[in-house]
């Protein structure tokens, strides 16, 4: 989310139209799932039940001692100081690498953002590094990056061994999902907007969010999967649609062909739902994974309360699991019915923007799952199964 306000961000993204490329197929929009009665039940296709760890405290805070002179505004910052949350996490060498979105408190929108790395052997108590691994530098992607900075990463491993991540760099005016890989998970090596090529370039400049790229899991390692020959990924803040590419870096955008009473535009993977937790919008989660019953997505989503579910506040933001077909990542078999993990805590209910809990990094790490999430948008938390 960019630094002003998920509610300010919203209300300036949700009308803007974008279109894509060819479809696979015809999305289906199987709403059905093994009904779930509340938070922590799951279908037995999805992952949980989740239990909070550390009973519910952060295992990241923001942090003013941690100082990084911005190569843009040649400035000392307390890059950490004002929020910490929304991170990815890779297991690496038996460590778990927390790989999360900090916040500034200096320029027009609230605080720059730029991600840091902290790394643990226990999955719950962290070490950062002083200075943060990615950031808007005086390169060619400042004018995407400056200066509301890099939000939100999601990293996959390769066959070979790099991993690739996938970002929001935000400009101040428009969010654009980007890509950057590395061999260390320290020096990070930029390729640009993922969308930058496709149709010819006329999606660069277009909002974009939230990459989850397609995995198999290989023991401790969430390795990027071909279907169909292609890389996949889930994408978008609104609704979720459907990217594929041939290289981790250049993707391609599915639309929906023109039907009756309907036009051509972004094929929807996941749409929100009237009467449910998911009513106002859906966004992906961590990295997308290939399990035996098919293509499981965790995703984030916010309740529109005259429309969705009158028990959580208005725009509460909770999480929800969704499985695919694992031959065609576009057809939607099952979905649940309630969040897994919504706000309980303090910590999710006050924060930079109130009632969030936001999932985005997910490792299995000593035989258990272990979730990271973002909290009310200022702290980063843990969630484990047994």
């Amino acid at each position: 989310m960019p630094a002003l306000s998920r509610r300010e961000w919203l209300a300036s993204c949700a009308a803007i139209p974008v279109t894509a490329s060819i479809p696979r197929s015809v999305f289906s929009q199987a709403g059905a799932s093994t009904a779930d009665s509340g938070e922590d039940a799951v279908p037995a296709w999805a992952i949980g039940p989740f239990t909070r760890e550390l009973n519910g405290e952060p295992i990241l805070t923001p942090r003013a001692d941690t100082r990084f002179t911005c190569p843009v505004s040649k400035r000392s910052v307390a890059w950490e100081e004002k929020d910490v949350f929304n991170p990815a996490a890779v297991v690496k060498d038996g460590v778990v690498h927390l790989i999360y979105r900090a916040e500034d408190t200096v320029g027009r929108f609230a605080g720059t953002s730029r991600i840091g790395l902290a790394t643990s052997r226990d999955g719950l108590h962290f070490e950062r590094r002083p200075q943060p691994v990615l950031y808007p530098d005086n390169d060619a992607f400042r004018r995407y990056e400056w200066e509301g900075g890099c939000e939100d990463p999601r990293v996959v491993e390769t066959d070979d061994g790099r991993y690739v991540m996938t970002y929001t760099s935000y400009d101040g005016k428009t969010a654009r999902l980007c890509v950057a890989s590395s061999r260390d998970l320290l020096t990070w090596t930029k390729t640009g907007p993922a969308f930058a090529r496709a149709g010819g370039g006329r999606f660069r400049d277009r909002w974009s969010k939230s990459g989850a790229i397609v995995c198999e899991r290989r023991a401790d390692r969430f390795v990027a999967a071909r279907i169909d020959s292609r890389y996949w990924m889930y994408w978008g803040d609104t609704d979720i649609f459907l990217a594929s590419s041939e290289n981790l870096a250049d993707w391609t955008p599915f639309e929906r062909t023109a039907a009756a009473g309907q036009p051509a535009g972004l094929a929807s993977a996941i749409t929100p739902r009237r009467h449910r937790f998911d009513s106002a919008l859906v966004e992906p989660g961590p990295q997308a994974i290939v399990t035996p019953r098919g293509i499981l997505l965790l995703y984030n989503s916010a309740n529109r309360q005259a429309v969705g579910d009158p028990s959580l506040p208005e725009m509460a933001y909770s999480a929800g699991q969704a499985l695919f077909d694992a031959g065609d990542p576009g057809a939607l078999i099952a979905r649940t019915t309630a969040p897994f993990l919504s706000v309980r805590t303090q910590h999710e209910t006050v924060g930079q923007v109130g009632n969030v809990c936001f999932v985005e990094g997910l490792v299995r790490f000593n035989g258990r799952w272990l979730l990271y999430y973002g909290m009310g948008d200022s702290r980063i938390g843990v969630a484990a199964t047994f």
